[in-house]
């Protein structure tokens, strides 16, 4: 069988070799609940305020304002619905974006349906927010603004630290969804001015199943799960040590070389996009074509669809999505190519190639070939 060329890494990443080694050994000899007062239970203990001084230390936070999860979509869910409980008192309205993950979109409709309103702000053509819509959207009983920090589908770079800043002005809590942003982009807390951040492991080169949620010391916030005092009692249930530990060398590996990791997977993702453009010139960029995340290529390729595109090139070695792993097996149009208003006979052929450290221009060059050649075939059948 051929060697796959994997280009999905928005969906997920291979878990790095440094990190399964940083697991490994609590499924065996560090067997103990970290609960647990004796030798085995603090060995546990230490493993999981180690991987929370790694996270701390990468997002600019403090140890006690890093709480680990199941990962992206539980944190999102927490940020949400756990700040808009917590705060019900002072009003019961939240804005958010029209491209948020679905985490957050159903999130907050779950929250419409006891009784908040939500704002779903409108972005442009590239999927940029607004500033001065958000201004417009504030009311005196706007309690969150959540507003994801890069688009999972189309890159998009969102500007979170100035509209934090507005936000701040009216003495609002402002959520981002970082799930994506995380070893892409630099993400200081403190910097962007955020009360609460989402993150999720397998994104960048951690296990699968879980993540973090950051929240500024202050922010008033009910916990979601409960039955025990773990996560200082925010959070219940006996933490997933090995999970725990390889998140926080995964997220300690994702902001050390960043600058150069990320240059090279620019260099290789402009690369798929100027050789996609020169064979089918008529395909479409989607998002911003220059602030946008490193490895994000999301194209929409006219007269072709896009599941029939995904598919043959799965069968050619290539692995591609359409837009977020989280809708996969759903053909309805996105919402996000909906919201930049994008037309139906585009939104049907979008594909979405993300670019990883561990591709090369070898298999950059193939899945341009490949993708033109299967492009042509489709479009001669239809």
């Amino acid at each position: 069988m051929r060697n796959r060329i994997y280009l999905d890494h928005a969906a997920t990443t291979a878990v790095a070799p440094e990190v399964l080694a940083e697991m490994a050994p609590f499924f065996g000899e560090s067997y103990g609940n970290p609960s647990a007062v004796y030798g085995t239970g603090r060995e546990a203990r230490q493993a999981v305020e180690k991987a929370r001084e790694r996270a701390a230390a990468a997002l600019g936070a403090e140890k006690r304002e890093i709480y680990f999860t199941s990962g992206g979509s539980e944190s999102d869910n927490w940020a949400l619905i756990g700040a808009a409980l917590a705060n019900a008192e002072k009003g019961k309205h939240i804005i958010t974006s029209a491209i948020e993950h679905h985490a957050v979109l159903h999130a907050c409709e779950w929250l419409e349906r006891r009784g908040f309103r939500v704002t779903y702000l409108p972005v442009d053509a590239q999927g940029h927010v607004n500033l001065e819509e958000l201004r417009s959207a504030i009311r005196e009983d706007t309690v969150l603004v959540s507003v994801i920090a890069a688009n999972n589908e189309i890159g998009t770079i969102e500007p979170v630290k100035e509209l934090a800043e507005i936000a701040k002005e009216h003495g609002i809590l402002f959520h981002t969804d970082a799930v994506q942003a995380i070893g892409a982009m630099k993400i200081d807390v403190n910097e962007l001015g955020v009360d609460l951040l989402s993150l999720s492991g397998h994104k960048f080169r951690g296990p699968k199943g879980t993540g973090m949620l950051y929240v500024r010391k202050g922010t008033r916030i009910e916990n979601l799960i409960s039955g025990g005092a773990q996560e200082r009692g925010m959070r219940a249930g006996t933490e997933n040590v090995s999970g725990i530990a390889g998140l926080g060398k995964a997220v300690e590996m994702a902001v050390t070389g960043m600058e150069e990791r990320n240059a090279r997977v620019r260099a290789l993702r402009d690369r798929l996009i100027a050789g996609l453009k020169r064979e089918i010139p008529d395909i479409v960029l989607n998002g911003d074509p220059v602030n946008r995340l490193p490895g994000n290529c999301h194209v929409s390729v006219p007269g072709v669809d896009g599941e029939a595109l995904i598919l043959r090139l799965d069968l050619a070695g290539v692995a591609a999505s359409g837009g977020s792993a989280c809708t996969a097996g759903v053909t309805e149009e996105s919402h996000v190519l909906r919201a930049i208003g994008q037309e139906d006979r585009l939104a049907k052929g979008s594909l979405r190639l993300t670019v990883g450290e561990e591709n090369t221009e070898e298999e950059i060059d193939e899945t341009i070939r490949l993708t033109s050649e299967i492009v042509r075939d489709l479009r001669g059948m239809t």
